[in-house]
């Protein structure tokens, strides 16, 4: 019998008079780095020609090792030092994930000069450089980095950079900087005494959060949260201290997920991060292949989308199939519930290639708490489990009091985030009188007989509402079962009633839906596609009127970044959008209107 190479769960329990429940690890904390860096140096010193961080280059990859890493770091620490950047003069990075990114984070970090990651879509789509501008007026930069001076040229010349250095790596115009410039700074006494000045509470990152429900909120990321965080991942999954872990990962660096959990995973196990430049959209995806094709990981993180595309591929591609599985130490989605018939087909593959299926399974975190709470460490064969509390987090579980066995979710420890950047009444909002982080989640027991068995997400508890009769309605959870109900016809969904005598929902059609034409003002109509979603909004099973959907109304215009409709991480701002399209909000409640489809009560 082979050693288990996860942690066992184990839960303690508090229940309170009022019902809200108190729910910890049983685990102890083990120790904590005191800084990102000192991860570097320590792997630099111990395994120096290991690679860290690789890129495609090519047809082959640029691969720089913890030695060649450190070198670099130290250098260009000793140039943004001279530039006098700080906490009020942070460093605003706003293309995507590379090499130089990776450096030139680490060399902030080094010396205490935090970095402003931003999703490069801000700067790439003219519509969105409004948001761009929102971002630097928030965090006042005293830097600015961009990969490609050809893509990112126009969006370096806005007014909010004006008096900004620009640093580039290539294609640098007249004026800007190059980065290689800043390779060259000559690291002295003042660096060591920079970086031994770090301490668990120095500002690491300013993360800014989705901007689903409201503008983006700056969130102050420090060494001690993120650090933290890498040890009870340490803990939780001991494969990762015992061998040095390998990803070939695409997940953006300006979110928590891939820039804060999955890149300091490798930093802080001696493992190699290999950039992966494509992504799970149809223009991009081939290049994730052939990056797969090239090299594969020991640990595979990615969103559903994702992990089904790629099953969708390696049903007929048995080469990729044997490489993609036989060095799997986990699977790991987040960002939304896996469909479980994408989990099983994986787990058929595994099986085939291994023998066994690896760990497959998920966590529960948000920017707030840099990222990972919760964690499903114990295998299981269900999609949608998020687990239990890692070690030094205690959840509190608020009930829900219209519905039995839903929580409110709340956690306290060491590595939830103080506030938010200059906004101290958002600040106060975000926790509760006992000091826990409100997070606006819901959760439910797997067994409420049995703790150890985790918890499972129920929804955002922000997204619910109430029908004028008084009936809640779990809208993030309906709106899954609409995205799956009306597959083919449905990129999303918006579910709409608050205040209201029924539901409805206003459809963001994918590409191409057929007998579809334009109405006016915005809605589209068409007899075949009216009855598809008729037909497809019955078949879903719903226990009373609370998820009866009533009405539907297609949207013509997809959602707009540049007027926040819509996030860098491609999630929509129900509140902005139904704000931006209130007339077509009446619309869909108008039994005349000709757009609205009107859909039988059961």
């Amino acid at each position: 019998m082979t050693q288990p190479n996860y942690l066992a769960h184990e839960v303690a329990r508090t229940d309170r008079a009022d019902g809200t429940i108190l729910l910890g690890c049983g685990h102890d904390l083990g120790p904590v780095a005191r800084c990102t860096t000192d991860w570097l140096t320590g792997w630099a010193a111990r395994t120096p020609d290991a690679v860290f961080l690789a890129e495609r280059s090519g047809p082959g990859w640029r691969e720089e090792s913890y030695a060649a890493t450190l070198e670099a770091v130290r250098a260009i620490a000793a140039a943004l030092l001279a530039r006098e950047l700080g906490p009020d003069r942070p460093i605003l990075i706003i293309s995507g994930n590379s090499v130089n990114h990776g450096l030139l984070t680490l060399a902030a970090q080094y010396v205490g000069i935090p970095t402003v990651p931003l999703a490069e879509q801000y700067a790439l789509i003219p519509e969105a450089h409004g948001r761009l501008a929102f971002a630097a007026d928030l965090v006042t930069p005293g830097l600015v980095y961009a990969e490609d001076g050809a893509a990112f040229g126009a969006a370096l010349t806005l007014d909010c950079f004006d008096g900004i250095e620009k640093v580039l790596t290539s294609k640098v115009p007249g004026g800007m900087t190059a980065f290689a410039t800043l390779e060259q700074g000559l690291p002295g006494p003042e660096i060591d005494a920079a970086n031994a000045a770090i301490g668990p509470d120095t500002l690491a990152k300013i993360l800014l959060t989705s901007g689903s429900t409201s503008d983006p909120k700056g969130v102050l990321t420090t060494h001690r949260m993120m650090c933290t965080n890498q040890a009870q991942l340490a803990q939780a999954l001991p494969f990762l201290t015992a061998r040095a872990p390998v990803i070939v990962d695409w997940l953006p660096w300006n979110h928590v997920f891939g820039g804060s959990h999955n890149f300091n995973m490798m930093l802080a196990n001696g493992g190699a991060l290999y950039v992966d430049d494509g992504k799970p959209v149809p223009p991009l995806f081939d290049r994730s292949v052939e990056n797969l094709s090239m090299r594969t990981g020991t640990i595979a993180f990615n969103v559903p989308v994702g992990f089904a595309r790629l099953r969708d591929v390696m049903r007929d591609d048995a080469g990729l199939r044997r490489a993609y599985f036989e060095s799997l130490d986990m699977l790991f989605y987040a960002g939304a519930s896996l469909p479980q018939d994408v989990w099983a087909d994986l787990e058929r593959m595994a099986i085939e290639v291994r023998g066994e299926m690896p760990l497959f399974t998920s966590s529960w975190g948000l920017t707030e708490t840099a990222p990972a709470c919760l964690l499903q460490h114990e295998p299981t064969q269900r999609s949608g489990i998020v687990g239990v509390p890692l070690p030094g987090i205690e959840a509190k579980l608020v009930p829900d009091p219209g519905d039995a066995g839903r929580y409110d979710v709340r956690v306290k420890g060491p590595t939830i985030f103080a506030g938010y950047l200059d906004a101290p009444d958002k600040t106060a909002e975000a926790f509760d009188d006992e000091g826990y982080f409100i997070t606006g989640d819901a959760m439910r027991f797997v067994d409420p007989a049995d703790m150890a068995l985790g918890l499972r997400f129920d929804g955002r508890v922000s997204e619910d509402f109430k029908l004028s009769t008084g009936i809640w309605v779990r809208a993030a959870n309906l709106r899954l079962d609409l995205l799956e109900a009306l597959g083919g016809i449905a990129q999303d969904v918006i579910v709409t009633g608050a205040d209201r005598d029924e539901i409805g929902i206003l459809i963001l059609p994918v590409p191409g839906l057929r007998d579809i034409t334009n109405v006016d003002d915005g809605a589209l109509v068409g007899k075949a596609a009216a009855k598809q979603i008729h037909d497809a909004v019955l078949r879903i099973k719903t226990e009373g009127r609370s998820a009866q959907v009533r009405r539907a109304l297609i949207l013509a215009d997809p959602p707009s970044i540049a007027e926040g409709e819509i996030t860098a991480k491609g999630n929509l701002n129900f509140r902005k959008l139904l704000t931006r399209r209130a007339a077509l909000l009446d619309r869909l409640y108008d039994d005349a209107d000709p757009a609205t489809i009107l859909i039988e009560a059961r």
